[in-house]
Order: structure tokens, then C-alpha cells, then sequence
């Protein structure tokens, strides 16, 4: 500390007598010799000293001293140790961390200072240019330096920052330099700023790809010991992930250079793994690497991708390694659900590697298929949640567009005198009426997985017998279903069998025809689609129930007397009523469950009740909803004889003046119409007004902050009054500018409503007419389906 002491008074010389200069007078002084002095010695003690400062007095050191510093990198760059001063300065003045230091003196900023400076460091963009042109040099104490300040600048503004290099010469090639560095400290710093780079940045990914970025991460990766290795393995990971995740180009070129091959040595787990665990890094970093397989094979690639993928992993023996771990003894439950995952898309769609899996044998007494081992899993309540959700997702991956594995599957439910072992059928039977809900809503979600696509097995399907009690009669399993759907109280378990219900009865007449013979199968149905008092969820089981009555319309083939067509038609429109119908059914596709379910054949769930529909119903729905809404208008016309000409002169008034109505509203939406085109050009000149508004806000900010700083320098001088006085007139004009802006915004928030109003009206008025028989030009619906679209816009 006397050390320190000393040096600042051989740069700032000695105080006055029973006087001690503040820290805004000594960084004062400092800039001021970095500036002046022409002895580099001098100049370097300084931007020693203001590396030293630039923690606690970081607003007065980056006010000041920012420009200087600048300086000091262009005129002093043949002197590593004082470009290393300025660059760690920089770091610190840029920094979104909020130092110790900081605390200690009691600053309280509202705004976060570090990105201030940062914004304005990088307002001229050859300030970056220039910290980029220091990782060329060897040097420790300028390489890693540039490489922290630029860590500290893509932090604050991550976008700017990649625009930036992106367009710098070489820009990206002086990065990947580093990750050949022989100084391990640069070269994991590297990664990490590498791994910040390339977030979601499609450009930047495919320059640092064809940088020979993977060979270099798989040789680091080597020499780190694959996933025994520290946490350098899991950053090399992290970044690869970057590169590849929707990055169709880069997994192109990562398969096509062989690079699938170099994660076989990942997955090799040594023969003492359950006496010498798994470390926790060692976990994140397999976790990684199943991310990266998960990556290269996701449902969200073209299949070619996913195809070629697919079988390159099964030639070098990659679904091989996994299924071992799968198979293991002692591996972590977190890496066997993410393994379990993984494996299921290694395998969707490919039905050879679907074959290897079907074939693999669990290490047990007696030898079981894995796939059975798997299910005994899914409907045992006492397993992880988010293990049996990862069985689920790895046997519908088994089941996709494989009809050999579907038909094995429902084989396994027909008797057999042969196979007395335990089979994935029993398995399934079982958790469909279990005590656990969950084990109901995860089996019939899986047996609904073996009818997908494959009429032959629904008929197949129909063929299996249950034994209910000892003694009695079989029942189909269809029938068993309906009477279980019926007498059970669990919200889950209703809408599971629900789901498998839909799936078989869809293009199934004969399983239309065994549904309707099951003694109060349709007026259950009824009951519940007809309920007016339910819950969030009671919507969706209602609006399955009306699902299921519309399939008995659209599939039915007359055969059942008492439940034809024509006479469902009329139970829907009398019982229910066709509006309500039509209510309860759109209920599914509206509720936020069937969102979440209909964006990825995954289930992602953190909790059990958040199970409700899943990805191929809501599939299934979106493909039959029009379908049955179809069949229940043509058999609602064939039975009434509804037409224009059979209207009552009442029902003749109301038409004539509906249709006046809507000529006058349709006058409106037209004056509308032209005052929204007007108000869109009149938006483009707003932008442009706000956009200058924003630039002018931000000279405001920055003139702002160096006030301040300059205030407190002038702290106790009678010059402070004149930085007050600006502050409150820049202030003034930052609140008079805000102010304009909540009105402009408030002007078209009001005329979107009114438009949103009288478009809602029209559609009344127009549904209305429709009820009543009349005809609505599809030219007319179009224009207020633009205008709507307008609307929202």
C-alpha cells in the first residue's frame, strides 16, 4: 500500500500541506498526465494508477479518462504493459458487474454505468476494430485483456457486438486463433466469449463452423479426457451446441465431415463406473453431449437431415453406446431420462434402427426386451415423473411410421398360447385401469400410438378380450374402455381414454358401431357435453366428449338402429344444441393446454396435472374438427329441410333487416378502411419521429452521464451550478419528449379498438345470417378477414 502511495505522489505530486485530494481530483490529475506527459514512463504509471482507481471511481474514470485511454491504445501500442492497463480499465469502466469497491463508497446509480460506457465505447465502431487488432498480439498482458474487454462489451450489447465483428476484416479468424492457445486461462476465456458470440446468430455460426471450429473443439476435448474432464469439456460442448441448434447448414457440414464419429469415445463408460460414480461435472458434460446427439436428429429438421443423421449414429455404433447406457447399472436418473430421450429420436421414423432397438436385451434374470423394461417403468407410479414422461416420448419414437412395431405391439394383446412372459400389451392393459391416473393417461396415450396411420391394426385392436370377472363373459377392449371412461372420477384418466377413444374411432366404422352399443356410452357423452357449470380443464373433457359424438356422426355406417346418423344428429341438436355443440367442440383448440401439446412431439411437463392432450391428438383434432362439423350440418339440413324459402315472415323481416344492418356497417368498416390507410401512412411517419426521438434520447443519456460525473468533480466549487442547470434542462426535454410519444401511441391504441369493434359486430351480424339460411359472398368474408388482419396489424 506504501508502495502505492509513493507512486502516486511521484505522478501527481505532493498535496498541499493538511490537505487530501479527492478521488475525482486524483483521477483528474491522472488523465491529465496520461494526456500531457510525454515521457511514457509518466504515462504508464498513470494508466497504472487509473487501472487501480477504475473500480471505485469507475463513473469518474470512464467520464474522463475514456477518450484518453483511446488514445493511448492507437499511439502506445508498441508498449505491452501500458496497453495492458488501459484495456483492463476499459474492462472494468464496461463491466455490467457491480464491484465491491462500489459498495464500499456508498454509490447508488439507478442506471447500470458499465452499460453507458459500453454504449458509447462502441458508438464508433473502430474502437472495437481496434481491441480485435490486440489479439494478434503474443503478449499475456495485452491478449487476455482483449479478450475480457470484449467478453465485457458483447455482455452489455451482445447484437451491436456481433454486427460489429462480423463485418470486421478477420474478425471472427483472430477469435477462433485462440482456441489453439497454449495459455490455458486465454484459451477457456476464449471459449466463453465464443459461446456468448454465436447466441442466435445464424452468420456468425457458419463463419466459426467453417473456422475448423470442430476439429479444434474435438481436440480440446481429447486432451481435456472427454467427459471425464473439467468444465473446458462442457464449454466446448456448449459451444457446439450454438453452432449446430437450427443451424441446418452447419449439421450438414458436421455430418458430412465425419465429426458424428468423434462423440462415439464420449459415451464409452469404464467397467468400474459403479465404484467410482459419477462426478457431477461428469454429468453435466454427458448431459451436453446428449443434447448435441438430440440436436443433430431433432423432430424440427428436414428429414433428409434427420434421416441421413439418423443412420450415420447407427454405423458408428453411436445407438449402440446408447442403448448400453440405457441398460447400465448406476447411472444417474437425470442422464437416464435425457439418454432415454435420446435414444427415441435416434430411432423416430427410421424404421432399421426402430428394428436394432426392438431387439435389445435388458441384463436381467430372466432376459426381457428392453422396450418392456422400459413400460414397467412408465406405469410404476413410484418412478420419476420425468422418467416416465421420457419412456413415453422414446416408445411413440418407436412407434412412428413403423406398422411392423405397431402390429408387434397389439400382437402382444391377442391371446396366444406361445408367450407366457410378460409382454409390452399386458403392460399397457394394465396401466390403462390402474389405480394411478397417470399410469391410465400415459398407457392409452401409447396404445393410441400403435392405431396412428394404420386402419389394419384398429380393427386388429378390436379383436382383444378382457376377462372382467371370474366367471363372466369377455368384454372387447373398446367396450372395457367405455364403461372404465364412464364410471371413473379422474379428470386425467377420462381424458386419456378420451384420446385413445378418438384415435381408434377415427375412420372406423366397426369401432364406431361397438362404441354405440355400449350401454350409456352416448349419454354420458351427452351429459357431459351439455353441462353449463366446469372448471378450466372441465372445458377440454367436454370438449372431447363433443369430439367423440361428432365422430359417431362422421363414421357411423347405419348399422346401429338407434344411433344412425340422422338420429345422432338430431339427439346433438336437441339435447345439446348445434350452437353449444359447436361452443363445447372449439373449446380444445382455444385452451392453452392444446398450444402447449401441438408445438412438439415431446411431452414437456414439470408437473403431472399439466399432462392433458399431446401432440398427436391435437394432430388428430385439427385434421377432423372441419370433418365433423361438416357431417352434423349436412344431416342438420337433410333432417329439417332448411332452406331460404322455408323462412317465417317474421324470420323474412329479421333477414331484411339484418341485411340493411350489415350495408350500413359495411359503409362504416369501408370510411374505416380508408382512415386506417391513412393512419398506416401516418404510423411510418410516426416511426420515423420515434426512431429520431430514441437517438436524440440516448445523446440525452450520455450528455447525462458525463454531468453527473462532472458534478461530482465540481462538488464544494461554485462551478456545479452550471452542470445543474443543464441536467434540468436536458431532463425537461427528455420528460416533454416522453410525453409526446404516450400520446402518439395512445392515438392509435384507440383507433385499433374502434376498428377491432366494428369488425367483432360485422362477424355477429354475418353468423347470424348464416343461422338463418342466408348466403354470405366469399368475396365479402374475405375482405373482412383482410380487414380484420389490417386490424391487428
Amino acid at each position: 500500500m506504501e508502495y502505492f502511495r509513493s507512486g502516486l505522489k511521484s505522478v501527481l505530486g505532493t498535496p498541499a500541506p493538511g490537505t487530501q485530494p479527492t478521488g475525482a481530483e486524483t483521477v483528474e490529475r491522472l488523465v491529465s498526465r496520461v494526456s500531457t506527459s510525454t515521457l511514457l514512463e509518466d504515462r504508464r504509471d498513470a494508466c497504472r494508477a487509473l487501472k487501480a482507481l477504475s473500480r471505485k471511481y469507475r463513473l469518474e474514470v470512464g467520464a474522463q479518462g475514456m477518450d484518453v485511454l483511446r488514445q493511448v491504445l492507437e499511439l502506445d501500442r508498441s508498449d505491452c504493459e501500458i496497453i495492458g492497463y488501459c484495456l483492463d480499465t476499459l474492462c472494468n469502466i464496461t463491466s455490467k458487474e457491480v464491484f465491491e469497491e462500489e459498495h464500499e463508497s456508498n454509490i447508488n446509480m439507478k442506471v447500470n454505468v458499465g452499460e453507458q460506457f459500453t454504449e458509447m465505447f462502441i458508438k464508433n465502431t473502430e474502437n472495437v476494430t481496434l481491441v480485435l487488432s490486440f489479439l494478434e498480439e503474443y503478449d499475456f498482458r495485452v491478449r487476455w485483456p482483449a479478450v475480457k474487454l470484449l467478453t465485457s462489451l458483447l455482455a452489455s450489447k451482445p447484437k451491436e457486438i456481433q454486427d460489429i465483428i462480423l463485418v470486421s476484416p478477420m474478425g471472427v479468424s483472430k477469435l477462433m486463433d485462440l482456441l489453439v492457445e497454449s495459455r490455458e486461462v486465454i484459451r477457456n476465456d476464449a471459449l466463453l466469449l465464443l459461446i456468448n458470440l454465436t447466441k442466435s446468430n445464424a452468420n456468425i455460426q457458419k463463419i466459426v463452423a467453417f473456422e475448423n471450429a470442430f476439429d479444434r473443439l474435438f481436440d480440446v476435448i481429447r486432451e481435456e479426457g472427454f467427459t471425464d474432464g473439467g468444465i473446458v469439456v462442457e464449454d466446448c460442448m456448449l459451444l457446439m451446441l450454438n453452432l449446430l441448434k437450427n443451424n441446418t447448414s452447419n449439421i450438414n457440414f458436421f455430418k458430412e465431415g465425419s465429426y458424428v464419429q468423434k462423440l462415439a469415445p464420449m459415451f464409452v463408460l469404464p467397467d468400474n463406473i459403479e465404484e467410482i460414480g459419477w462426478s457431477p461435472q461428469k454429468v453435466s458434460n454427458m448431459h451436453c453431449v446428449l443434447q448435441l446427439v438430440r440436436t443433430l436428429v431433432s423432430p424440427n429438421n428436414p428429414v433428409q437431415i434427420v434421416t441421413s443423421c439418423q443412420k450415420t449414429m447407427r454405423n458408428a455404433n453411436l445407438l449402440e453406446a446408447l442403448c448400453d447406457i440405457l441398460m447400465a447399472s448406476g447411472v444417474p436418473a437425470d442422464i437416464l431420462t435425457e439418454t432415454i430421450n435420446t435414444v427415441g429420436e435416434v430411432i423416430r421414423g427410421n424404421l432399421t434402427n426402430q428394428e436394432y432397438f426392438a431387439n435389445v436385451m435388458a441384463p436381467s434374470n430372466p432376459p426381457r426386451p428392453a422396450i418392456v423394461v422400459l413400460l414397467m417403468s412408465m406405469v410404476n407410479e413410484k418412478q420419476p415423473f420425468s422418467l416416465r414422461c421420457a419412456v413415453l416420448y422414446c416408445f411413440q419414437c418407436f412407434l412412428f411410421k413403423n406398422e411392423i412395431g405397431q402390429e408387434q405391439v397389439v400382437q402382444t394383446l391377442l391371446p396366444s398360447s406361445t408367450n407366457s412372459a410378460l409382454t409390452t400389451g399386458q403392460l399397457l392393459c394394465g396401466g390403462l385401469f390402474s389405480n394411478d391416473c397417470l399410469s391410465n393417461w400415459f398407457s392409452s396415450v401409447a396404445l393410441s400410438h400403435t392405431l396412428i396411420e394404420n386402419p389394419a391394426q384398429r380393427e386388429q385392436l378390436l379383436r382383444v378380450l378382457l376377462a372382467t370377472n371370474l366367471g363372466a363373459q369377455p368384454v372387447s377392449l373398446l367396450h372395457q374402455c367405455s364403461v372404465y371412461l364412464q364410471h371413473t372420477t379422474k379428470l386425467q384418466a377420462k381424458i386419456g381414454i378420451l384420446m385413445l377413444l378418438a384415435m381408434w374411432m377415427s375412420h372406423c366404422s366397426q369401432a364406431v358401431q361397438i362404441f354405440l352399443n355400449v350401454p350409456g356410452a352416448m349419454a354420458f357423452l351427452t351429459a357431459q357435453t351439455s353441462a353449463s357449470e366446469y372448471d378450466n380443464n372441465e372445458e377440454i373433457l367436454q370438449g372431447l366428449c363433443a369430439f367423440i359424438m361428432g365422430l359417431c356422426v362422421a363414421f357411423n355406417d347405419n348399422s346401429v338402429q338407434n344411433y344412425s346418423k340422422e338420429n345422432l344428429s338430431q339427439l346433438i341438436e336437441k339435447r345439446v344444441g348445434t350452437e353449444t355443440y359447436c361452443k363445447k367442440l372449439g373449446e380444445i383448440s382455444r385452451h392453452e393446454v392444446y398450444a402447449k401439446a401441438a408445438k412438439q412431439p415431446q411431452i414437456k411437463a414439470k408437473h403431472s396435472s399439466e399432462l392433458l392432450l399431446e401432440f398427436e391428438f391435437c394432430k388428430l383434432f385439427k385434421a377432423l374438427e372441419p370433418v365433423v362439423i361438416k357431417a352434423l350440418g349436412v344431416q342438420r339440413d337433410l333432417s329439417n329441410g332448411m332452406s331460404e324459402l322455408s323462412l317465417s315472415e317474421h324470420e323474412n323481416a329479421l333477414l331484411l333487416q339484418y341485411k340493411e344492418l350489415i350495408r350500413d356497417q359495411d359503409k362504416k368498416l369501408q370510411d374505416l378502411q380508408k382512415n386506417l390507410n391513412n393512419m398506416h401512412r401516418e404510423n411510418q411517419d410516426l416511426k420515423a419521429q420515434i426512431e429520431e426521438l430514441r437517438q436524440t434520447n440516448s445523446q440525452l443519456h450520455d450528455q447525462n452521464t458525463l454531468l453527473k460525473a462532472q458534478m461530482q468533480l465540481s462538488t464544494g466549487t461554485t462551478a456545479v451550478n452550471e452542470p445543474c442547470d443543464k441536467i434540468q434542462q436536458l431532463e425537461a426535454e427528455l420528460v416533454e419528449k416522453d410525453a409526446e410519444l404516450e400520446r402518439i401511441r395512445k392515438d392509435q391504441d384507440d383507433l385499433l379498438e374502434l376498428l377491432t369493434d366494428q369488425d367483432t359486430k360485422l362477424n355477429t351480424f354475418k353468423n347470424r345470417l348464416k343461422e338463418l339460411g342466408e348466403t354470405i359472398d366469399d368475396a365479402d368474408s374475405e375482405d373482412n378477414n383482410s380487414l380484420g388482419s389490417d386490424n391487428e396489424m
